[in-house]
Formats: structure tokens, C-alpha cells, sequence
């Protein structure tokens, strides 16, 4: 039997070893005022996650399809993101006797958990124990790495790389920075990169005369906090619903995306960015920036969630 609804118990977070997905699950408990103690997680055979999906849907608990750290109670819920981790979650939830918590839409899987987060570009069904939100839940604060030294405003860019959704052009990349520096003359410019940005696009990045930049190749820390708290205008490539998800929910700045290629992205990028742009969240760079300083309030969001 789960145990009453309690403000105070923490939640487990379960650890894929995808920083992206637990990243989310550590927000999760950030926003709803919740501890969290992490579990690490994974099947405990490649045919593991094929035979998940068969035994999730006929209802079948078999705890010897995945590995786990001894976890021991009590926990208000099992919280977790991710494919490799939400037969996991049912598991563990059962077994501790506590709520399951998806995040992102588990595909494949039944939509019974006791709550699921989904994105509104995933097209969740509607459902009595689906919320679903514009941006992937996300926290940020700052990191100290930054501030301004002047009274100049700070124009920051965050630049990502290739995914599985496309290719970054870095000579188109080079060509809209180059506009940005031109329309916004006399501000501080910081950049940051990721983990995906490729050595031709940080190359290309080296030739502009940033005031800040944080190279991740050679410098993995992640200023992005410092940004959203200084900066007047945030520039983010729109290859990464991380990092847009980051730039609408925090801070004071204007949001422009830079496509990676001449045209936005298609898929659940796509659909992210089609639904930020047209309720006022970010603006899409075209020569000139937007004033697009409307953020996605999180907390409020969540307030009716009860764990």
C-alpha cells in the first residue's frame, strides 16, 4: 500500500548515467521542495529493454531484467527520465511501496504511472495523470564563473552541436554571430559551448572577440546560470530542447534561436520551438532581435502536484 501523501520524504531519483535525464529528475524534486537521493539503474542484459516492453504491457514484474543500488525506504516516489529507466521505476515504486513518476511521454510502456511529465510536442494523450508542459522540466542557478564588469548589457551565446536531429553549419552559424555582433554593438558578449559542439564549430567560434568564453573541450563547467542571470539577450542554438528549455524558464533575457541550419529543425525540436515562438517565449533570429522575455514559470506549474 503506498504510504499517505507526506511533504517530507524524499525522492528517489533513479540514474541512467544520461546527465539530460537525470538532470530533469533533479529539478523535479528542486521545484516541488524535495531531497533527493540518486539510484543508479540499468538492465542487466542488452535483450533486457526489448523484453521490458513485453513484460510491462502483459503486466509482468521480473526484477531480474535490471540492476540497482540498494535502495531502502521510505521515498514519496520514484522518480526517473528516460527508456532505460522506467521499467525500473514501476519496479522499484511497487517495491517500496511508493508513487512512480515519469518523466518525458515512456513510450512503449503502459501510462499508468501515478504521474507522468510530459512535453506538449510529444502529444501526449490527455489524462488524469499526465501534466503536460511546454519545455522539459529544468533548475538553474548560478555557478560564479561570470559577471559583468561594467554597466555595458551582456549579450550571451550558448551553442550546442550536431545531434540526431541534424548537423550544425558552422559557416551558417559563423554568418549569423557575425549579425549579432553587428546589431548589438557596444555590449558584452559571453559564449558557452557543449558537449556536442564539434572542433570546426568551436574553430570558427575562436575568430570572434568574446569577452567570456567557456570552451567545454577544454573547460567542461557549465556557466549557463551566470548567463540567465545577467544577461539582457540570450542566443541559443536551436539544436537542444535542454538548453532552450533552460533559456524560457529563468532570468530576465530576451531569447532568440539561431537555427543550425537555414531552417528550424523538424521533429519534437521543431514542434518546441513553433509552440515557444508563437506564445511569446523566444523568437526566432532573422537579422534582428526579438524582445521575446516571457518565461515558462515551473514552480507554478507544479504546485498541484502531491506526492
Amino acid at each position: 500500500m503506498k504510504p499517505a501523501i507526506s511533504e517530507s520524504l524524499p525522492l528517489l531519483v533513479l540514474d541512467d548515467g544520461r546527465p539530460g535525464h537525470v538532470n530533469q529528475s533533479l529539478a523535479f524534486a528542486r521545484l516541488t521542495g524535495r531531497e533527493a537521493v540518486r539510484c543508479r539503474v540499468s538492465f542487466r542484459h542488452r535483450a533486457g529493454k526489448a523484453l521490458s516492453y513485453l513484460c510491462d504491457r502483459i503486466g509482468l514484474a521480473v526484477s531480474g531484467l535490471i540492476r540497482h543500488d540498494d535502495v531502502a525506504g521510505p521515498f514519496a516516489a520514484v522518480v526517473s527520465a528516460g527508456s532505460d529507466t522506467w521499467y525500473a521505476n514501476r519496479l522499484l515504486a511497487r517495491r517500496l511501496g511508493c508513487r512512480s513518476v515519469a518523466l518525458m511521454l515512456p513510450k512503449g510502456y503502459r501510462l499508468d504511472f501515478d504521474l507522468i511529465i510530459a512535453q506538449q510536442h510529444d502529444h501526449p494523450p490527455v489524462a488524469g495523470n499526465i501534466l503536460a508542459l511546454p519545455v522539459n522540466l529544468n533548475w538553474s542557478e548560478p555557478a560564479g564563473l561570470v559577471s559583468p564588469e561594467d554597466d555595458r548589457p551582456v549579450v550571451a551565446v550558448v551553442v550546442g552541436g550536431d545531434s540526431r536531429h541534424g548537423k550544425l553549419d558552422p559557416d551558417w552559424l559563423e554568418s549569423q554571430l557575425k549579425s549579432v555582433f553587428n546589431v548589438c554593438a557596444g555590449s558584452r558578449f559571453w559564449l558557452t559551448t557543449s558537449r556536442r559542439t564539434g572542433q570546426n564549430v568551436e574553430k570558427m567560434l575562436r575568430r570572434f572577440p568574446f569577452d567570456y568564453a567557456l570552451y567545454y573541450s577544454s573547460d567542461p563547467r557549465n556557466p549557463m546560470g551566470d548567463f540567465l542571470q545577467y544577461a539582457d539577450r540570450l542566443f541559443v542554438t536551436a539544436d537542444s530542447t535542454s538548453m532552450i528549455s533552460e533559456a524560457v524558464c529563468w532570468g530576465t533575457a530576451a531569447v532568440d534561436i539561431l537555427p543550425v541550419i537555414r531552417t528550424l529543425p523538424t521533429g519534437k525540436t521543431g514542434r518546441m520551438l513553433s509552440g515557444l515562438q508563437k506564445d511569446g517565449y523566444v523568437h526566432l533570429f532573422d537579422g534582428a532581435p526579438g524582445d521575446a522575455r516571457r518565461k515558462v514559470d515551473l514552480k507554478s506549474l507544479l504546485a498541484e502536484v502531491r506526492l
